[in-house]
């Protein structure tokens, strides 16, 4: 049995295959070929076709935007229930208090988080493709929010109203202000949900893909440096400007340390023991991850602990700490929300809308491809989009995927999005039921959660040194990303660094790598001759490849790296030619200056000779044939067999293949760059042919650069064997031209 083994992977090894065909170039072979004939449509007969409806196609719209009635009446009752129950009762417990903290971070009253938890998570039951994402507040998204918040609605404009002189203490003044803010965070969720819905109506779910990994690392990493900083106050009960906008992190966190002697002891020691409650909860849960059926709701025990410690202290009275205070009980009746607002938030929605899909859209991934199912991301941005627009008119500001509680939903044994349901009916009790039973919550213990929860973006700066390793241009983007988002703001960051990131993919472009192939011997395999010392080239032809298209950015740097490359530069070996023949024609004009003078010399000689010594014995100094030999020694050959040895430079290959396989796209003036090449080496005797090149580039080239630009043979069909039949007939044609040189 081992022995049969051994012979099959030496088998598989070993296996080789012959391809025997004629050479083709690409007219000869599309003379072979019948192009299939395609009547073109009208526009009315398009219009006509996307608008025709049958039954089957309506049930698929219809399954396509809601997708519970494809998954819900299939659900495995004795299989998936258990797990959903356990997984939506985890993740709900781990909603409330997150729910409740991430709404300070939008800058709105706590009930708002857990409405926020309600509405879109049961929404996304309806409308969203993933099985294990939990949809609600998340820490980036809720910061970006309430930066917009307080923008619109700063202290100094609620406090002009006010005589007082200290009007920041008066409820008149906080309850003015968080409506104002209200109203402005459920407008923001309300244009991010319609941002979201038309996207994904319009099929441009693709979007996301120009929010690389890279760039979405750098700036959560900065977004939770801001989330941090904005926690401070909380944590030391310290009363504090919210600033929001470029280098607020710095405002606020030269505005804690300017009032650090008014610390809270009180605050800070409740603060400290949750983080520190926290910490040792979440290192039990990953060290003992596979022993806990579940793992310990350590955010949810610290919630009960710090309410039932606050209410029985009074600490709120006795000791000054800020607590949550009123959550009203029951949910609010819809209202529409400030449509006035729009032109001011506009470009804030838009950046949240795209981040916020790509947070989900990023993790719903990673959980399809774990578990063996796929998604839709235009659909997701349905999802997301009816979450929010539609949550807006039930006071819920933006939200996403949150990558703590969707790691708890997928780990408990959630299932389906019957968990999510689940989770957000228990959100719905509190609500409505005992929500006022964390009106003492402390807010120290929320900033408290808050900050243990951001430990995972943190880890994330270990990215600098990976980057630094593998890409430095990743890395470039990292930074950017990071440190625009800091201190410029999460908006003004986020374009900052999506536009760094196209000038990168411009860069790329713009220098691509250039290498010359050879071959394998006795392979139809071609690879870059300065990597492998076995590569060898056929003598006389030249194979040049770029990594990158050829258009208007990097046109000139193609032909200068093709002349570099392969040794030989058109314009030079012209230049030289001429040089040749300016100083072939100045030899030759001297040579006959010279052979005049030493014609006259013999005439001259020959007169005086005639006349002085005609009866002297001369014959030996007479000149045989009419020639001295002292006079032969001054006159050069000038005969006319000497053109014959005269050699104009040549280039030192006859041929050049122009690999295209990597090339996806040809402008007009790439088309005409490769026309120049071409015309260009073809005057110095060199033929150029293009290899793999896709039909639609070679018509587009044709178009733009004539006829002159020929090709091999190009498709996935002649992809084994591009270069190897027309190297060797190229190979054939310089060696024929060699031969009838020498004859």
């Amino acid at each position: 049995m081992e022995h049969a083994q051994v012979d099959e992977v030496c088998l598989e090894q070993t296996q080789k295959y012959c391809v025997e065909r004629p050479i083709y170039n690409q007219e000869l072979l599309e003379g072979q070929l019948h192009r299939r004939e395609r009547t073109p449509q009208t526009l009315r007969q398009k219009i006509a076709h996307s608008c025709r409806c049958s039954s089957k196609k309506a049930k698929s719209h219809l399954y396509s935007f809601l997708p519970i009635l494809k998954w819900l009446p299939h659900y495995r009752v004795r299989e998936y229930l258990l797990g959903d129950i356990i997984s939506g009762i985890s993740t709900g417990v781990m909603q409330l208090p997150q729910g409740l903290a991430y709404a300070m971070l939008a800058a709105v009253p706590p009930v708002f988080g857990l409405y926020s938890s309600f509405y879109p998570v049961f929404l996304y039951t309806f409308f969203g493709t993933s099985k294990h994402i939990s949809i609600g507040t998340f820490a980036v998204i809720s910061m970006m929010v309430g930066g917009v918040a307080v923008r619109e609605v700063p202290d100094e404009i609620i406090s002009v109203g006010y005589n007082s002189t200290n009007v920041t203490d008066t409820p008149e003044y906080y309850n003015d202000r968080d409506t104002k803010r209200v109203q402005v965070a459920v407008t923001l969720a309300f244009l991010t949900g319609i941002i979201q819905l038309c996207l994904g109506l319009l099929r441009f779910g693709f979007v996301a893909i120009y929010l690389t990994e890279p760039l979405v690392r750098g700036f959560t990493t900065a977004a939770a440096v801001h989330v941090f900083t904005s926690q401070l106050k909380y944590l030391l009960g310290i009363k504090t400007k919210r600033y929001s906008g470029p280098l607020s992190v710095v405002y606020s966190i030269a505005a804690v340390l300017s009032n650090i002697t008014t610390t809270n002891i009180t605050a800070l020691v409740i603060g400290l023991t949750c983080i520190v409650l926290l910490f040792i909860g979440k290192e039990i849960n990953l060290r003992f991850k596979k022993q806990l059926p579940v793992p310990i709701p350590m955010e949810i025990i610290v919630v009960i602990i710090g309410t039932g410690v606050s209410a029985g202290m009074n600490l709120n009275e006795s000791y000054k700490v800020d607590v949550v205070g009123n959550i009203p009980q029951g949910l609010r009746p819809p209202a529409v929300p400030e449509m006035q607002l729009i032109p001011a938030i506009f470009v804030d929605a838009i950046a949240i809308a795209i981040v916020g899909f790509s947070m989900a859209v990023s993790m719903a991934k990673i959980f399809a491809l774990k578990h063996g199912y796929t998604i839709n991301g235009n659909q997701e941005l349905i999802a997301l989009g009816i979450c929010n627009s539609v949550g807006s008119f039930f006071q819920s500001f933006s939200v996403t995927c949150s990558m703590s509680r969707s790691l708890v939903q997928e780990s408990t044994g959630g299932k389906t999005q019957i968990a999510g349901t689940l989770s957000s009916i228990m959100v719905l009790l509190v609500i409505v039921a005992i929500g006022y039973l964390f009106e003492p919550l402390p807010q120290t213990v929320l900033a408290a959660i808050v900050m243990v929860n951001l430990k995972g973006m943190f880890k994330q700066f270990g990215d600098v040194a990976h980057f630094w390793r593998t890409s430095r241009i990743e890395l470039a983007i990292w930074v950017v990303a990071f440190v625009a988002s800091l201190f410029l703001g999460l908006d003004y960051g986020l374009l900052t660094a999506i536009a760094f990131a196209m000038i990168t993919i411009i860069y790329r472009t713009q220098s691509p790598q250039y290498r010359i192939l050879g071959q394998i011997p006795d392979t139809d395999i071609y690879c870059n001759v300065e990597e492998y010392e076995e590569v060898k080239e056929y003598p006389g032809i030249k194979i040049f490849q770029a990594n990158a298209s050829l258009y208007f950015a990097n046109s000139e740097s193609y032909t200068s790296a093709l002349k570099k490359k392969t040794g030989v530069d058109p314009c030079a070996v012209l230049a030289a030619r001429k040089k040749a023949r300016k100083r072939h024609a100045r030899e030759i004009k001297a040579a006959n200056k010279l052979k005049k003078k030493a014609v006259l010399k013999l005439v001259n000689l020959t007169n005086d000779v005639e006349a002085n010594v005609k009866h002297e014995i001369a014959n030996d100094e007479l000149p045989v044939n009419g020639k001295f030999a002292s006079a032969d020694a001054s006159v050069p050959d000038t005969s006319p067999e000497e053109h014959e040895h005269f050699v104009e430079p040549k280039a030192n290959i006859h041929s050049l293949i122009l690999d295209f396989a990597p090339v996806n796209f040809v402008d007009s003036v790439g088309a005409k760059t490769l026309k120049s090449i071409i015309k260009e080496y073809k005057e110095i005797g060199v033929c150029v042919c293009i290899a793999s090149c896709s039909g639609e580039l070679r018509g587009f080239c044709e178009l733009y650069g004539g006829q002159c630009v020929s090709s091999l043979p190009s498709g996935p069909e002649f992809s084994a064997v591009r270069y190897l039949s027309s190297i060797n007939t190229l190979h054939n044609i310089g060696f024929e031209e060699k031969q009838a040189r020498m004859h």
